[in-house]
């Protein structure tokens, strides 16, 4: 199916079937509303179109993908950023678990009967990644896991987890594991941020035990997992996360009692700039590359553009986000972290420099 048949298909579906949210502002209603999102979309077919037939979908390339999370995403129906964690999680299983595993478990999350969750960061080592202290042990056909993980996204919520561990020393030490949230030893506390919103939590694992078969790759293929995985966090992902962004910036257009033209045309500036970048992400993905550190790049335009705009809301809506409206005011606190969470900018700046200007170490 090509692109533009697709779109008109799922907005005619979505025109006949409603899925707005009812006001779901908290985030135990907005996971409830995710869950009926993604289990309609599936159910009716849209959300199977773009992965692959071993897993569940219906084939055609990952740009439908990207269309029908955009729809999503300006409709209002369901929160882009949980929304798009499908995006990062489900291309590592179909990459690196074993088949079975792959086929058994991506449709239970594309069709919303599963979260899933993302064990990285560490309480002492968040973007420092290579640092993480987790430990995984072999204990015959099993592998027993001590330790903590911090920033962990909707891991109350979560039945599974894609989790870092340390087998050896070295980047060539990390090891991946698919592990049950359920799984005894797994202690789950919600972290409360400064929006007022529980989305992360510390996870403690104390001698929980994963058996072999839940390993994704081999021993010591955790780095090249997450190289993996963390650039599928700024294609589709952001591809989503602008459309919602341009939503935004619309109702900052409407609700501006006296216009700046200059303010808010450097924030839509902003904004399609990091669009159009990500366009061509979109092009590099339907053309099967592989991506890499370029999508910095991306991630570095992204914090920029969002922290814009909701500081040009801010400036054009006086005593609104501080008094009045609960909506803006929680989107404005939240975008002081897009230059902190999926890597800081500091860190993104020097792997661009390193790896794409070969400036260097320091």
């Amino acid at each position: 199916m090509d692109i533009a048949t697709f779109r008109d298909g799922v907005r005619e579906w979505f025109g006949e079937n409603d899925l707005s949210p009812n006001g779901a502002r908290t985030l135990d209603e907005q996971v409830a509303q995710l869950g009926r999102v993604r289990r309609a979309l599936y159910d009716a077919g849209w959300m199977r179109y773009g992965w692959p037939e071993e897993v569940g979908g219906l084939g055609g390339p990952a740009a439908l993908r990207a269309v029908l999370g955009e729809e999503v995403a300006t409709r209002g129906l369901a929160e882009p950023g949980i929304y798009s964690m499908v995006e990062v999680l489900a291309p590592t299983m179909i990459s690196y678990a074993r088949p079975e595993l792959a086929a058994e478990m991506v449709p239970a999350l594309l069709s919303g009967r599963e979260q899933w969750c993302q064990g990285f960061s560490e309480p002492g080592s968040g973007s420092d990644l290579a640092s993480l202290s987790t430990k995984a042990v072999a204990d015959g056909d099993n592998w027993v896991i001590s330790g903590q993980k911090v920033w962990t996204s909707l891991a109350q919520y979560s039945q599974r987890c894609v989790l870092l561990t340390r087998t050896a020393p070295g980047h060539d030490g990390i090891t991946a594991f698919f592990v049950d949230m359920n799984s005894p030893g797994i202690t789950v506390r919600p972290l409360r941020t400064i929006h007022g919103v529980d989305e992360f939590a510390e996870v403690y694992f104390d001698d929980v035990v994963v058996p072999d078969a839940r390993m994704l790759g081999a021993t010591g293929d955790g780095w090249r997992v997450a190289m993996d995985l963390l650039p599928h966090e700024r294609s589709t992902c952001f591809w989503h996360r602008i459309a919602y962004l341009f939503t935004r910036l619309d109702a900052l257009t409407a609700e501006t009692p006296v216009h700046d033209d200059a303010a808010l045309g450097a924030a839509y500036l902003a904004l399609h700039t990091v669009r159009c970048r990500s366009h061509r992400t979109q092009q590099r993905l339907a053309d099967g590359e592989r991506l890499g550190p370029e999508t910095s790049i991306d991630k570095i335009l992204l914090a920029t553009a969002e922290q814009q705009l909701f500081d040009t809301a801010r400036d054009l809506l006086p005593g609104t986000m501080e008094f009045d409206d609960e909506e803006w005011r929680t989107e404005f606190l939240y975008s002081r972290a897009a230059t902190i969470y999926g890597g800081t900018a500091e860190i993104q700046r020097n792997i661009v420099a390193r790896r794409l200007l070969d400036l260097g170490k320091e």
